[in-house]
């Protein structure tokens, strides 16, 4: 067990920091149009876990087991996410477009945030990985498939993310529809030469236009 932090562990706080933002957007949006959040809400903390609150990461990681703090603060996150999409759109199928909105924004966001001058796609999906929470550095689950000046592409190789909607109850098509305009608003922004596509047999690419 780690007892140090390191850049990687603070890389990985700022991701989870990220997919919480996210989390505040969706109770605001659910708030906003008259649904009853506030019981969910209270639910899914008590069950899973509060959010970080966006405390110095010194002040709160457990340095005795760094690896599993971090890991068990991923699955917080997003067990909370998938409750409450899927109890927003049990209720409100037609928050589906404000919610990819919330997302898109995001994108968006983090790539002014980013400042990066990313002049090739594979210097676009780098950027995008810092800020994309995908489980933990060790799981690897992207797998390249194509890298040149005019296309990156990758595959995923598991889905770490099913276990968490299975435990929601919801589709995981939702979190993927959700994160591909992540994926799409992040890319236009860094660098409007590129698009992102997902193609039938489920490989996302990095173009370019």
């Amino acid at each position: 067990m780690s007892l140090f932090l390191g850049k990687i562990h603070h890389w990985l706080y700022n991701k989870i920091l990220w997919f919480e933002e996210a989390e505040k957007e969706i109770i605001k949006l659910a708030e906003d149009q008259g649904l009853s959040i506030e019981k969910v809400v209270e639910t899914v903390n008590e069950k899973y876990g509060e959010p970080t609150g966006r405390k110095p990461l010194e002040e709160i990681i457990d340095t005795s087991n760094i690896h599993g703090w971090l890991q068990q603060k991923i699955a917080s996150a997003e067990l909370r996410q998938a409750m409450l999409i899927t109890r927003i759109l049990g209720e409100k199928p037609e928050l589906r477009e404000p919610l990819v909105g919330i997302f898109s924004d995001q994108g968006t966001k983090a790539a002014r945030d980013a400042r990066v001058d990313a002049a090739s796609p594979d210097e676009i999906f780098r950027a995008m990985n810092d800020y994309l929470l995908e489980g933990m550095p060790c799981d690897r689950v992207s797998e390249l498939v194509a890298d040149n000046e005019n296309e990156y592409a990758w595959k995923t190789t598991m889905c770490l993310h099913q276990p968490y909607w299975e435990e929601a109850q919801g589709d995981v098509q939702n979190f993927y529809d959700l994160r591909e305009a992540w994926i799409s608003a992040f890319v236009k922004t860094v660098n409007p030469e590129f698009k992102y596509e997902k193609s039938a047999n489920g490989i996302n690419r990095i173009i370019r236009k």
